[in-house]
């Protein structure tokens, strides 16, 4: 069995797929003060909470934009599952062809994402990741990796507002039941969903005349995607599998 490991800023998505079907997924912390024995017990508690049997492991794969975890993700690997994981990084095969101007500079998660939304949807494509940062990605006709935008995330924006404006107070993002509100948190809270809302059409938007394709679908993923799906019809497809199955295809593409 294959184990997948997508580390974002704030949390990290771990999948474990048998051949091509994914058996199990959990989201956790990413927490870069956490030793590899910690690690360890944490997902060991996972797999067996869900009945999968971690010693089934056989391959891994880490996609991370969080380096200071690192060190005791690839311990936890080496030490529990006897194995060293594969990284995506500079040198691993994706079959993209990057259009940026410096190729490193992408991130890991939007390299993933691409692989995997080119294989699954074989069509001009602006992908949406909902993280820490709000990214735009755009994909051509012919596979391209072209560009895109990156924005602050809905949670870090409403953390500034919080630790920013001495009276506001820190909420949690739902969608309020009105835009005209009448108390400070349903109107933090409507400026957050609305206003991301409202953000996605309009960068849409503008990267669909860029691009001058009408066949230009877009694909929303990460943890709010589907929040923020409700309250705006730019997304043709929410898909919240779609990081994972892109690093079982980098890993495919690469495996002895």
């Amino acid at each position: 069995m294959l184990l997948v490991f997508d580390v974002g800023n704030t949390n990290m998505v771990l999948g474990v797929y048998d051949g091509s079907k994914l058996i199990s997924d959990w989201r956790i912390n990413t927490d870069p003060n956490k030793t590899s024995d910690e690690y360890g017990v944490l997902i060991k508690n996972l797999f067996d909470s869900s009945k999968v049997d971690m010693t089934l492991v056989d391959s891994i794969i880490i996609s991370s934009v969080v380096p200071a975890v690192m060190h005791s993700l690839e311990n936890f690997c080496m030490k529990y599952c006897g194995i060293n994981p594969l990284i995506v990084g500079p040198g691993i095969k994706t079959g993209l062809n990057i259009k940026y101007d410096d190729p490193k500079m992408v991130g890991a998660d939007r390299i993933v994402n691409a692989v995997a939304a080119i294989a699954k949807y074989k069509k001009p494509l602006i992908i949406i990741d909902f993280g820490t940062a709000t990214t735009y990605c755009a994909i051509s006709g012919k596979g391209e990796y072209l560009g895109g935008v990156i924005a602050p995330g809905i949670k870090i924006s409403s953390e500034a507002l919080f630790q920013k404006a001495s009276k506001l107070p820190r909420v949690e993002i739902v969608k309020p039941e009105c835009i005209i509100c009448k108390d400070t948190i349903s109107s933090i809270q409507a400026g957050l969903v609305y206003g991301y809302a409202g953000q996605c059409e309009k960068i849409v938007e503008l990267m669909k005349e860029e691009l001058g394709d009408d066949e230009v679908l877009v694909i929303g993923t990460g943890g709010l995607a589907n929040m923020i799906a409700t309250q705006t019809d730019v997304m043709d497809y929410v898909d919240g599998d779609l990081t994972l199955e892109g690093l079982r295809l980098i890993y495919e593409k690469n495996k002895a």
